[in-house]
């Protein structure tokens, strides 16, 4: 099959004595259908050998590369590596002000009001990501509520050409006083909700969050909530998390 770990594919770490040329010879004889060849950064002219083989770059990591040789029929149906990269935002929502919490970056031509936000670290889930990031910006703690918004850009400048998720969330802060970070933010304060919805001086996706997080506080988050629960996944001991709408207690209970 396609994957790392299928019984016809091949992983190594180190280069067998014989020559490359001719373990790929007796790989293709044994009915192998993919090599992956990881090559330490310290042996990296290893891959230029590899690359006469056939083998081409799958990713590489901090103290490694991986190269792939596709010795099935047909095109390579090898998974390709990460195609996207993610990032979060939190809008914290004071409801006892109808105020929320906006930054400007420094380092924008276009001064505009925005949330505060970043990428997420590997193995971070969304809403971890979204309030670490809002206390490393601002310096204001919050606790993950809901998702409000999911984009989706490909080709990102940002993002070495790739493809980016960018996701803000709903969240309550637990506190208010403003220490914002002077190497990220230009300016950080608590703006009213519907100022921010109105001014012509936001990004138009925090212009749009904005009018939908208005919509919530006024109507009932419910309506604009998308919320989390988490399952026990088919491997053991992992989990996952599902976001999606609140369903009602008599839909939640078919059996």
């Amino acid at each position: 099959g396609g994957s790392p770990s299928g019984g016809r594919t091949l992983a190594l770490t180190l280069l067998p004595r014989l020559s490359l040329a001719d373990a790929v010879a007796r790989w293709r004889e044994e009915g192998r259908v993919a090599v992956w060849l990881r090559v330490p950064i310290l042996q990296s002219r290893l891959a230029a050998a590899a690359a006469s083989q056939g083998f081409a770059f799958h990713h590489a990591e901090q103290g490694s590369s991986t190269l792939t040789l596709w010795l099935g029929e047909g095109p390579s149906r090898l998974p390709g590596f990460a195609t996207h990269q993610l990032g979060v935002a939190g809008a914290v929502l004071d409801e006892s002000t109808g105020k929320v919490l906006v930054v400007q970056d420094r380092n924008r031509t276009l001064n505009a009001w925005k949330f505060p936000g970043g990428l997420s670290n590997p193995g971070e889930d969304i809403g971890d990501t979204a309030v670490r990031e809002v206390f490393e910006e601002t310096g204001i703690k919050s606790e993950f509520k809901s998702i409000l918004s999911i984009r989706q850009q490909h080709r990102h400048p940002g993002a070495f050409g790739k493809s980016d998720m960018y996701i803000i969330c709903r969240l309550e802060p637990s506190s208010f006083n403003i220490s914002f970070c002077q190497q990220e933010c230009l300016r950080c304060e608590w703006m009213d909700l519907g100022e921010l919805a109105r001014t012509k001086h936001a990004t138009p996706i925090t212009s749009t969050v904005a009018k939908l997080l208005l919509y919530g506080y006024r109507e009932g988050f419910d309506k604009i909530d998308i919320t989390m629960r988490e399952f026990p996944a088919v491997h053991t001991g992992l989990f996952y998390k599902l976001y999606h709408r609140e369903l009602p207690e008599s839909y939640r209970n078919i059996t």
